[in-house]
């Protein structure tokens, strides 16, 4: 919990930077860049853990694999690595991009479908949800065979589901609850 807290204080602290000198959108680039080398790459996370490399190696390894990235983002990871909180870069980055997006007003809908939805259905979720949230929708789109039909939509804390599978279990606890009783 106390890792989630400081990660969440650096990001916060990136994202008034990056405010103040006009490169927002350049280091939300960076760092969606950087937490997803690191989400994909174990070896990564564990040097940058490893209490036995040096934080001038370290620095230089993501000097070298994050070469192309801002000035002000470099900075950063240099402030990072100086304070000994290397470990804690993919939280940070992460971090970055959920307080980008609380910034930007951008809502991340998760939408788990039984096959592929057309554009026309996208665009259809994306404008209902954009009109109850009164917000910027990003789409994230699951395929999941098991629930048979319909649609799952979660966004934050709050999920609809009106899903054949749902609906088929709603139904078998409606037969369960049947106050019927055979008398022969």
């Amino acid at each position: 919990m106390k890792d989630i807290k400081v990660a969440s204080r650096y990001a916060k602290s990136l994202l008034g930077i990056a405010i103040e000198n006009n490169c927002l959108e350049a280091v939300q680039q960076d760092m969606f860049l950087i937490a997803t080398v690191c989400k994909e790459n174990r070896e990564l996370q564990n040097l940058l853990k490893s209490s036995i490399v040096r934080g001038d190696k370290k620095l230089a390894v993501l000097k070298t694999i994050f070469s192309s990235i801002n000035n002000i983002s470099v900075s950063f990871i240099k402030i990072i690595v100086d304070k000994k909180r290397e470990a804690m870069l993919f939280d940070i980055a992460t971090a970055f991009v959920e307080a980008y997006k609380l910034h930007k007003n951008i809502k991340t809908a998760y939408v788990t479908s039984a096959v592929l939805l057309t554009v026309d259905q996208k665009e259809q979720i994306k404008k209902l949800i954009a009109t109850t949230y009164n917000s910027t929708i990003e789409f994230e789109e699951v395929i999941d065979p098991s629930i048979i039909g319909g649609i799952v939509l979660r966004i934050g804390d709050k999920q609809v589901d009106q899903s054949i599978k749902r609906k088929l279990q709603n139904l078998a606890m409606e037969f369960e609850k049947n106050p019927y009783q055979k008398e022969y």
